[in-house]
């Protein structure tokens, strides 16, 4: 019984992937839309011009397609 436990144990880690990737960029998309809000919420105007806006929603887009992908990249 216990031969079996240890043998069914092996397979599970055997099978499961490192999700690490996917833990830092989740979390990195966590504070980005944190300090994102903290930010918004200070400064009515923020962001000041459009150049600003559009290098903010490029970065959002980015950092979110990576948590994405490596979720993605990292299930398989």
């Amino acid at each position: 019984m216990l031969a079996t436990l240890l043998v069914f144990a092996q397979e599970v880690v055997e099978e499961e992937h490192d999700q690490t990737l996917f833990y830092i960029l989740g979390g990195l998309a966590a504070v980005w839309a944190i300090v994102l809000f903290a930010v918004g919420m200070r400064s009515p105007s923020f962001p000041s011009s459009d150049a600003a806006q559009r290098g903010v929603m490029t970065l959002s887009v980015i950092i979110v397609a990576a948590a994405v992908a490596s979720a993605v990249l990292t299930s398989a």
